[in-house]
């Protein structure tokens, strides 16, 4: 069972719900204007902590150091969004989150003396419930404020693949190629020579057999360079926005004893 004296103790402690799974840290703890019991406290869920939904400390009680409700994590979600435009819970906001968790019959704070049960609404300003992070017995109000926490995560963008094809092209090469020619040589035979050779007149053939050189294509496949992909990381600012909220107090002074610029904050 969750008392007043525990309020201080409560604040910023994990929440769970009936079955044990984690719902958020409690973030403010409203109390019963007329006893002072905590009857609700705000739990902040969501992404980074930034919504506060109304939880009932009704059925609850602290295990280890955990806040165990009696309700379940999924109502805490789909919890009405109340107490917003006011320091307290106002009856009707009272009886929304009473209908939403099926809580609230029965219940002895609701009723006079006599035993009957008289509407919340109307008696806002006896028991309504006080929207503040009293840690104890004090009356001060925490303020608080919404501050953008921005982190980065690694996604897949896209995908590259090496691959390699043929392709045809024409190349010329110059290549010096060489060929016989005939040459007719005279060679005169003087007098001793003469005289060695008798002659004889007749016919003579004699034959030449001329060479040349052409081109020879042969093609041979040679590495050339290596290939390979890789990754470079850079970096780049890019601008985030969202919408935060802040809570402002201000101070019903209806005789002026506070100068105005302390009226606000």
């Amino acid at each position: 069972m969750i008392t007043k004296d525990m309020t201080r103790e409560l604040i910023g402690r994990q929440v769970v719900d009936n079955h044990g799974e984690k719902v958020g840290k409690i973030g403010q703890i409203y109390l019963d204007e007329r006893s002072g019991e905590p009857t609700w406290a705000t739990v902040n869920t969501g992404l980074f902590g930034t919504k506060e939904s109304f939880v009932p400390l009704q059925n609850a009680d602290v295990h280890d150091r955990d806040v165990a409700l009696g309700v379940e994590k999924q109502a805490v979600k789909n919890s009405p969004h109340v107490g917003r435009s006011d320091e307290r819970l106002t009856g009707s906001e009272e009886d929304e989150l009473y209908r939403h968790y099926g809580i609230g019959q029965g219940r002895t704070d609701a009723r006079h003396a006599t035993g009957e049960r008289t509407d919340r609404t109307d008696r806002t300003d006896r028991t309504g419930r006080d929207r503040t992070a009293r840690t104890g017995g004090d009356d001060a109000i925490v303020r608080h404020e919404e501050n953008l926490r921005v982190g980065t995560e690694t996604e897949e963008t896209g995908r590259v693949a090496l691959r390699k094809y043929v392709v045809t092209e024409d190349q010329t090469v110059t290549v010096p190629v060489s060929h016989e020619e005939v040459r007719l040589e005279r060679e005169p035979i003087d007098g001793t020579e003469a005289t060695a050779r008798p002659g004889a007149i007749g016919e003579a053939e004699q034959e030449v057999t001329l060479h040349r050189e052409r081109p020879v294509v042969d093609k041979t496949t040679e590495a050339v360079e290596k290939v390979r992909l890789g990754t470079r990381t850079v970096t780049e600012d890019e601008k985030v926005s969202d919408t935060v909220r802040k809570e402002r107090i201000e101070v019903d002074d209806p005789q002026h004893a506070l100068p105005r610029d302390e009226r606000r904050s």
